[in-house]
């Protein structure tokens, strides 16, 4: 039996198999690369690389550098006030400030609904009546095994909880009557690819009657 650690933490109904997609399913079987070899390169603390030696459709060979990641969560927060809750915090990585969703990493063992429960308290100090998953995304398939699930959290309200020192994030409560204003083109104030996905199944969803 496998490890806990090794449990797919994308998988709905624990029963080790994922839900199938309806969509553009049609058994085909197109050409694609095949693996010759692999070699690991680095092993950090988060993320892994990889070194894949391919076979292309042609007969040629290349290779395939590829980011290993244990997955992530992406929360969208709706308050009984319909106040989407949001996040600014600075991303080393781009040397910015971006709004963006509450998310996190999904921890070892950990299902992904577990992560929302605690990266949404955690980041916001909120917690939700109901969370819902609305769908689970590749974030960079170019690259990158990282797949993030979307989870629409509703009826959220706020609990004590102790702030992360090392991680100072300042909460944004915006009316959900006028979110379709951060989404219009030119307006930079979503840059986050994955924050602006769950703002758009939000806007989807309150237009569909279904909040």
């Amino acid at each position: 039996m496998p490890d806990d650690g090794d449990r797919d933490p994308f998988v709905t109904d624990r029963d080790g198999t994922e839900p199938a997609s309806e969509i553009w399913q049609t058994g085909a079987v197109l050409p694609h690369e095949e693996r010759m070899g692999t070699r690991r390169v680095y092993d950090g603390h988060l993320l892994h690389l990889r070194v894949d030696d391919v076979r292309l459709p042609s007969g040629r060979e290349s290779v395939r550098e590829i980011v290993e990641h244990p997955g992530s969560v992406v929360i969208v927060p709706l308050t009984a006030e319909r106040e989407v809750l949001l996040v600014r915090q600075f991303r080393y990585a781009t040397g910015r400030y971006l709004a963006e969703l509450p998310a996190g990493l999904i921890d070892p063992g950990e299902h992904f609904m577990e992560t929302a429960t605690r990266e949404l308290t955690e980041e916001t100090g909120y917690v939700a009546e109901s969370l819902r998953h609305l769908t689970t995304v590749y974030i960079s398939p170019g690259y990158a095994q990282e797949r993030s699930a979307i989870v629409l959290a509703t009826g959220c309200r706020p609990v004590a909880h102790v702030p992360d020192e090392d991680e100072p994030l300042e909460l944004i409560r915006h009316p959900l009557a006028t979110l379709d204003e951060l989404l219009v083109p030119g307006n930079t104030a979503i840059e986050n690819a994955p924050t602006m996905l769950g703002l758009l199944w939000l806007l989807r969803l309150d237009r569909m009657g279904e909040l």
